[in-house]
């Protein structure tokens, strides 16, 4: 690295950038047999968490912009996984359920994690690091005005 403050090579946001395309890269021939793109499985992740949920709530857990989801919603709709529909408890809520085919996909869905640990070659321990270092980051991030 050189004491050069605006090289590339120093910069956090490059290597968080490129770090996130090459492992986002990484899931998409394990996702494709499943039908899903990387966003997709996020959603699918947190709706196996827990399910229903609404659109504000799943928004939140995934900090993206309702704007953002709804078209990956809709998509996953298509595909079978979910249901969207007004809540019966407040018609201004729209709730997001699995479907059976969508809870069923979960028992697939647990080999990813295991078959990208393997192509990262990364220990587990290096992994579970990182990740605690990124939601220190996210934290900071979000704190900040």
């Amino acid at each position: 690295m050189s004491d050069d403050l605006l090289a590339l090579e120093n910069q956090v946001c490059f290597g968080l950038a490129v770090a996130a395309r090459s492992v986002i890269a990484l899931y998409r021939p394990v996702l494709e047999p499943l039908s899903l793109t990387h966003p997709q499985y996020l959603v699918m992740l947190a709706l196996w968490e827990r399910s229903p949920r609404s659109v504000k709530d799943l928004s939140e857990a995934l900090q993206l912009e309702p704007a953002t989801l709804s078209p990956l919603l809709k998509r996953l709709e298509v595909t079978g996984y979910l249901e969207r529909k007004r809540s019966s408890s407040d018609e201004r809520l729209l709730e997001v359920t699995l479907t059976d085919a969508g809870r069923a996909l979960r028992a697939e869905a647990e080999r990813i994690p295991h078959q990208i640990v393997d192509r990262l070659g990364l220990p587990v321990s290096d992994l579970e690091n990182l990740r605690e270092s990124l939601h220190a980051i996210i934290g900071a991030a979000l704190r900040t005005p």
